[in-house]
């Protein structure tokens, strides 16, 4: 009797298990660090969560100020909430705002309180920190309602385009067209560095470079137009910013009180990309998924930028490691399989022989390894000469490895890719490419099955071996992850554990550490 295929790879359900648990082992020391110790962004973010808003005269955000001076006055090591809320019951001010306020002009000192006044401080924070937690919980129905009234999109994969003028009153109108031309997620690229500062830029702004700055007022007011596109359209339109950097958990909670679908939000790219300390970044990736689980924000993940900097036939095997990282982290914190959009990319050299193939090999290995969740497929970059015509080709065969293969959301090439900032004349040639690759293809992807033992198969269960014996490799460190980070494993980037940006905004929480934030997400 001829053996049952195990899909079209027919992958060895052992060997996928197997995957699975070696994610496990070097994952969960991680997870453990995480959870010993908190950082200023997730002590801020909790601050937003109980309502802190505005900045003072000089742009600086009061969760800022006030998390500045409780932290010199009792440290960072216990948390914001017991000074903070102690603070509020012995009347010093009568809210955050005002506490702020005079705390950054130097009339309040905080103290940790004990005993009574601790239990105090503990009831009263989480009771207003839960208010805005509920307000997430209420942005996530109103999505769930408006998709139930105004339809979906009608496909999948999602076609996903970027926007980013710079400037929000550009980026809207060119939102909404972009839309009207079948773009079902709107992505707003951030300014150019805004990873790296350690604050949230405050109201609209119009003065970003390469990018627009993501502030709590920017995404409620592409919230509000995509709403109007939508409604016009009959179809919802879903919105996209980045949580990462240096205040990713911020961004997490703003992008949640704003109804934000989906949040770039990647486990080491901060790390790797913008050397931003590592257990700095793994602590606040795990607080700021823990709040998109909470708001049913789709996470994409960022394993294509790999593939920027490392070779993507030799290093196809730190991609699909680093997804099934993601995953673990991920569900650790409590997203789900749909809100999994794992990265990938097409960036083989297109000079190489039988390049098409091994992209089919890697996407479907993906798509197979993931089979629930919805993969954020990006197209080509690396190569983009600016030939346009050329690039132009490579994106129509990206789209067909897409359609192939069955991605869950598809980010639209630019044949101006390394020329320009793309025109709304390139978005609208980009996206006719889309809809032509995918209407012709239909179903494709069903009648699609590569030839068993073939070159497909063989290369994705090669990448998968790969992927196994590398997670047996960093178990072998003495300090796993961290270690293998720090030699540079994932994107040839060596980023030690005890060095980059944002250090010394880390602490080890101490026996009296309260976050009510953490709490009330700890129990859903």
């Amino acid at each position: 009797m001829s053996r049952r295929p195990r899909g079209k790879l027919d992958l060895d359900p052992a060997t996928v298990k197997q995957a699975r648990a070696l994610a496990r082992k070097v994952g969960r020391p991680i997870v453990t660090t995480a959870k010993k110790h908190t950082t200023v962004a997730v002590e801020r973010a909790t601050l937003r969560l109980a309502g802190l808003e505005g900045a003072d005269a000089e742009g600086t955000p009061w969760v800022n100020r006030l998390m500045d001076v409780v932290r010199a006055d009792t440290g960072l090591e216990h948390g914001v909430a017991l000074p903070v809320w102690d603070a509020l019951a012995r009347g010093e001010a009568a809210d955050l705002v005002t506490l702020a306020q005079k705390a950054s002009a130097g009339s309040v000192t905080f103290r940790l309180p004990e005993g009574r006044d601790a239990t105090r401080a503990r009831t009263a924070s989480r009771k207003q920190v839960g208010r805005g937690i509920k307000r997430i919980d209420q942005r996530r129905v109103e999505r769930d309602r408006m998709i139930k009234r105004q339809g979906d999109a009608p496909r999948t994969p999602w076609i996903y385009l970027i926007v980013a003028t710079g400037d929000i009153y550009e980026d809207i109108p060119q939102a909404q067209q972009a839309a009207r031309e079948g773009a079902d997620v709107i992505a707003v690229i951030r300014s150019t560095g805004q990873s790296l500062l350690d604050y949230v830029p405050e109201g609209a702004t119009r003065e970003g470079f390469a990018g627009t700055y993501a502030t709590q007022e920017n995404f409620r007011l592409m919230r509000a137009a995509l709403d109007q596109s939508g409604k016009e359209l009959g179809r919802y339109i879903r919105l996209t910013n980045y949580a990462s950097g240096l205040c990713m958990p911020e961004i997490a909670a703003l992008a949640g009180m704003e109804r934000l679908d989906m949040m770039l939000n990647d486990s080491m790219y901060g790390i790797l990309f913008r050397d931003i300390n590592p257990v700095r970044t793994f602590v606040d990736q795990r607080f700021s998924r823990q709040v998109h689980a909470r708001a049913g924000i789709i996470i994409n993940t960022g394993e294509d930028n790999y593939l920027t900097t490392a070779d993507a036939i030799e290093a196809a095997h730190t991609v699909t490691t680093s997804q099934l990282l993601n995953e673990y982290f991920a569900k650790e914190a409590g997203l789900e399989d749909w809100q999994l959009g794992l990265g990938h990319a097409f960036e083989i050299d297109p000079e190489v022989p039988d390049s098409f193939r091994m992209e089919l090999a890697h996407a479907l290995l993906a798509r197979e390894l993931f089979p629930d969740a919805p993969l954020k497929w990006m197209p080509p970059t690396r190569h983009m000469t600016g030939d346009v015509f050329r690039g132009y080709l490579l994106d129509g065969f990206f789209n067909l490895v897409g359609a192939l293969t069955g991605q869950g959301i598809l980010l639209v090439g630019m044949m101006t890719e390394a020329v320009v900032t793309p025109w709304i004349s390139d978005r609208d040639l980009a996206l006719q490419n889309v809809r032509y690759v995918m209407n012709a293809a239909g179903e494709l992807h069903r009648d699609f099955r590569p030839e068993p033992d073939g070159f497909i198969v063989t290369r994705a269960n090669q990448v998968l071996g790969e992927s196994l014996e590398l997670m047996g490799r960093i178990l072998e460190h003495e300090h796993g992850l961290l270690d293998a980070i720090a030699d540079g494993t994932f994107g040839l980037m060596k980023r030690p554990a005890d060095a980059g940006r944002g250090l010394d905004g880390v602490a080890k929480k101490s026996s009296v550490y309260y976050n009510p934030a953490s709490e009330i997400l700890e129990e859903a």
